[in-house]
């Protein structure tokens, strides 16, 4: 075995203890709920109110995922998080020969405007939070969801959630986008613009890191790579006609919280600094809400073992700690059973509880940020937020994000970090209980989730029965509305919202933007 290097899963070197001269006074640390934000974006941080606990969910048809909110909420989850299947964040329908097999597989099918009134069937809008992670296909979801709350009269300027509506990490990491990035990022800067006159307190889109790491990223990249995407969208915004403190207040930030303690814990605080920094200086923001980098957290999905699966829960437990210690907004902790299927109602509950006892029994929520002053703390925060702009100022020589994104470069850094992880792990540098050491025989006897074939059936009977209801006229005409205006520079949530009010499908949207845009290859 090789001998043990000191460092953060970054590459931080970590000395063998701290002092003052370790921390670089010319840092802000500032206070809680001031720029540069190093300590919370909120002066009592949770003194005067929790994150909100979001577990992540959903499954099968929108009646069982329905199911499973209301079983949440029963338990004290505080905001709903819709997952959805492939075939809804590809925009296919679910009668589509590219849905066979994954219908309600990874998520919840979605089709039609009649499926998101199931999903919410009994659940007000106006009186919940929902946060949607969804990217190609946002704009027709977030109609979906706007259309279902003015069929429950609600007041748009009170209902509050979150689309995750970040296209970019996908062509980096994850793969699910559906156009050319320049056409895709007009959906994001309209929903922007559509949002900040109609739906006030809605976050238009959740910048993500989250999956940039699980596809093998440090954390330092994390950071680097979520915020020059960021700054794309700001800048993409800008270039569209709107002004900055429009629309960036509702920017919201969505991080991964992984294994090493305390490189995570100064990662959110860098990410902090850094946000609020770039807003003030590089696109001269006046409201200081425009500055503030509020995100959502979500433990390691790529940490969870499939070995002795009860280990998954104070890797989970670490993870959520480190993600409050950093300030976050709102936190989904993981289930221990994740590594071989989809949650049951047992785990999302155990995980739920994991949130709950360290808000309710862990007193960590009883002062803001309290590890400020820690000197390993502040130094790894420095360190991390200098590292990230040295990825920054790269990626602007390169011109932005879609250029890099263009140039593989983002793909290559992140192939080149996951490949080190994993090999530290085969050399048994890095150890992972469980699975390279202090290994056990077992047999798997867990009950685990299973969502049945026939999802597809039901799906596909579910949107005939709705297309044979529908006035088709209605249909072809927003249809032919939205194709216009993608063939324009017209604004196109009002067609999409005209459309899903007509219960046009989510593949017959996409379908219409695929034959005036392309699709990206």
């Amino acid at each position: 075995m090789a001998a043990k290097k000191f460092q953060t899963d970054s590459g931080i070197p970590i000395k063998e203890h701290y002092s003052s001269n370790d921390v670089d006074q010319s840092k802000q640390i500032g206070e809680p709920g001031k720029f540069p934000f190093t300590r919370g974006v909120y002066p009592s941080m949770y003194r005067s109110r929790l994150w909100t606990m979001r577990q992540y969910a959903g499954f099968g048809t929108a009646k069982q995922s329905n199911q499973r909110y209301k079983y949440l909420l029963s338990q004290g989850t505080t905001g709903l998080s819709v997952a959805f299947d492939l075939p809804t964040q590809m925009g296919y329908d679910s009668d589509h020969q590219m849905s066979e097999g994954e219908v309600g597989k990874v998520g919840v099918a979605i089709d039609t405007l009649a499926d998101i009134e199931t999903l919410f069937d009994g659940i007000e809008l106006q009186k919940i939070t929902t946060s949607m992670t969804i990217n190609a296909t946002a704009a027709i979801l977030l109609c979906m969801y706007v259309a279902l709350a003015k069929k429950q009269k609600a007041d748009l300027k009170s209902i509050s959630g979150t689309i995750q509506n970040d296209i970019l990490k996908e062509y980096i990491a994850r793969g699910t986008y559906i156009y050319p990035p320049q056409h895709s990022m007009r959906l994001v800067t309209d929903t922007f613009a559509w949002c900040s006159e109609n739906l006030p307190g809605w976050n238009t889109i959740s910048i993500s890191g989250y999956h940039i790491r699980e596809a093998g990223s440090t954390a330092v990249q994390e950071v680097a790579f979520t915020l020059a995407n960021a700054k794309e969208y700001v800048r993409s915004a800008v270039k569209a006609g709107l002004t900055v403190d429009t629309f960036a207040p509702r920017l919201s930030f969505f991080f991964n919280a992984h294994n090493n303690f305390f490189e995570e814990v100064a990662k959110f605080r860098a990410a902090r600094r850094l946000w609020a920094t770039i807003m003030k200086e590089e696109f001269n923001a006046q409201n200081p809400d425009s500055m503030k980098l509020r995100f959502h957290t979500q433990t390691g999905g790529s940490t969870l073992a499939a070995q002795q699966i009860d280990n998954n829960i104070p890797r989970v437990t670490l993870q959520a700690l480190s993600a409050v210690l950093g300030g976050t907004q709102s936190l989904h902790t993981n289930a221990k059973d994740e590594a071989l299927a989809l949650p049951t109602e047992e785990s999302a509950r155990l995980a739920l509880r994991t949130q709950q006892v360290i808000a309710y029994e862990s007193g960590v929520t009883e002062t803001a940020d309290p590890l400020a002053g820690s000197y390993f703390v502040e130094s790894l925060t420095n360190e991390i937020e200098e590292r990230a702009k040295e990825y920054l100022k790269k990626v602007d020589s390169i011109g932005g994000s879609v250029h890099a994104i263009e140039q593989n470069y983002f793909q290559s850094e992140i192939a080149e970090s996951a490949y080190k992880y994993q090999k530290a792990i085969d050399e048994k540098e890095k150890i992972i209980v469980g699975v390279n050491e202090f290994i056990v025989d077992e047999v798997q006897n867990e009950e685990l989730l299973k969502v049945d074939e026939s999802i597809r059936d039901e799906q596909i009977k579910n949107l005939n029965k709705v297309r044979s209801q529908r006035n088709n006229s209605d249909v072809q005409h927003a249809l032919a509305g939205l194709k216009m205006a993608a063939m324009t520079n017209e604004k196109l949530i009002p067609h999409i919202l005209n459309g899903v009010e007509s219960y046009t499908s989510v593949g017959e949207i996409s379908d219409t933007l695929r034959e005036v845009w392309g699709v990206y290859e």
